[in-house]
This record gives C-alpha cells, structure tokens and sequence, in this order.
C-alpha cells in the first residue's frame, strides 16, 4: 500500500480526529474511505455530463430530434393511462414519497 503525506489545517484536523474517534478508526481509515467516496463521485460526475453532452450533440440532430418526438408521441398515452390507473388505486405502502 502506498504512503502519503499531507497537510490539513488545524480545524480540518481536528474534524478528522473527532470522526475516527466517533467511529473507532484510525484516522488514515477514514481518510481512505473519504477519497474513495470521493474519486467514485467525481467519476459519476463524468459520466453523468458525458451522458448530457451525447444526449443534447444527438438532439442538436434533426433526423435525431423528429424520430425522438415521436417515440415520445407514441408512448403519451401508455404513460397517461398509467398515471390514471395509479391515481385511481390511490396511494398503497410503497408510496413512501407522499
């Protein structure tokens, strides 16, 4: 396992120690976890623009945008007859959210 140093202001530092101490770790633990959690987000970052990017480059095509319109058309009333039923049933346990 590789070795680093590095250098925290003293408030950050005592953030650090006050949570592995919370948490019955060793500092370098929850450190490691926190550049896990990090690196794994930034890569969700990217590929959440990449995707937005591919998605608004494929839209700015018009073959693109009229074959999208019209897959969107075409599931409008599948998607409004499942609103209507879900409305009709009212709210079940799942619905959690309400």
């Amino acid at each position: 396992m590789a070795t680093i140093s590095l250098r925290l202001p003293e408030d950050i530092e005592a953030l650090l120690a006050e949570e592995a101490r919370l948490e019955g770790r060793p500092r370098s633990e929850v450190v490691r976890e926190a550049i896990i959690d990090y690196l794994a987000r930034r890569e969700r970052e990217r590929f959440m623009a990449q995707m937005v990017a591919e998605a608004r480059a494929a839209y700015d095509t018009p073959a693109i945008r009229k074959e999208t319109q019209a897959l969107l058309q075409e599931a409008e009333p599948a998607s409004n007859e499942a609103l209507e039923q879900s409305e009709r049933q009212g709210p079940s346990d799942s619905d959690w959210w309400r």
